[in-house]
């Protein structure tokens, strides 16, 4: 049984992974917010599917071969991480057309860009 303390640093810590949000719910609130509705729901579309397709390769055996090899799981996560920060600059430069954006959402940014966008930060977001 584990001490009071053992488990109140558990509680605290799980909680705060539950409260914290991650990438991926930034990136879909962040899209709601400066595209509308329909763009967050095509970033939700195609996250989950990045988290489907991540989830069935952990199923087929690819997790533990990625596990096991140090320079794969490092080259995956800097990718993963470099994608979201070239995301962010992304955002960054383009900050004063983020105006015009709320006005012409759809012509800006067809469904299928906001699905691979919302697809790539889905699939390399670790779990």
């Amino acid at each position: 049984m584990p001490s009071a303390s053992s488990f109140a640093a558990f509680a605290l810590a799980s909680f705060l992974l539950v409260v914290v949000p991650g990438p991926s719910v930034l990136f879909v609130i962040s899209r709601g917010v400066a595209l509308g509705r329909r763009a967050a729901l095509a970033t939700v579309v195609g996250n989950a599917a990045g988290v489907y397709v991540q989830a069935l390769l952990v199923a087929v055996g690819l997790g533990a071969v990625i596990e096991r090899s140090t320079i794969v799981f490092t080259t995956l996560r800097f990718a993963g991480a470099g994608y979201l920060v070239y995301l962010g600059v992304q955002a960054f430069r383009h900050r004063r057309a983020l105006s015009e954006v709320l006005d012409v959402a759809w012509t800006v940014w067809p469904t299928r860009h906001l699905l691979r966008e919302g697809f790539l930060v889905g699939i390399s977001n670790p779990k």
